[in-house]
Order: structure tokens, then C-alpha cells, then sequence
């Protein structure tokens, strides 16, 4: 039985020079702050929100409901080619 690990053509799962699998930074981060830190924060943005602060309405709006797609409205005219009617073809029946 073989987890195919030794068939990845040669290549190592292990970066060279620095690992960057292992973040010092996110480590010391993660360390620094609790879970109560980060839920202080987020009512605190929270109030702001509440109390009409645009930047804050607006950043807790995104981490809530995720940012918004961007959408594009495209007008456009068909024609008949060849006998080919665009606009029949595509039409709700």
C-alpha cells in the first residue's frame, strides 16, 4: 500500500531555507491574544456601528456578511445572423 509520497517526483514536502509553514509571527500573535480580547473588539466595533459610525458600519457589515460582489450590467443589442434570431432563441416560453 503506497500514500503516494514517494511517487511526488522527487520534490519535498519541506521548504527550503525558511519554513514558512511555521509563522513566528502568527505564533507570537496567538499567544498574545485570547478569544475575550478578540469578542472585546468586535463589540466594541459593534457600538460604533450601532451609533452611526460609517468606517465602523461598514467594517462590521463586511466581517459579518462578507464583502459585496461587485456586479456588471451589460446592455446589449442582438441581431439576426444567418437565419439565427437571438433573441427567440433564448426567450422564456
Amino acid at each position: 500500500m503506497s500514500d503516494n509520497r514517494s511517487n511526488n517526483g522527487g520534490h519535498s514536502t519541506k521548504s527550503k531555507g525558511v519554513d514558512r509553514r511555521k509563522n513566528n509571527y502568527k505564533e507570537a500573535l496567538n499567544n498574545a491574544v485570547s478569544v475575550e480580547d478578540v469578542e472585546s473588539v468586535l463589540t466594541a466595533l459593534k457600538i460604533e456601528a450601532v451609533t452611526g459610525e460609517v468606517p465602523a458600519m461598514k467594517l462590521f457589515l463586511e466581517y459579518t456578511l462578507g464583502k459585496p460582489t461587485q456586479t456588471i450590467e451589460a446592455e446589449t443589442t442582438h441581431k439576426v445572423v444567418s437565419g439565427l434570431d437571438l433573441e427567440n432563441l433564448f426567450a422564456k416560453k
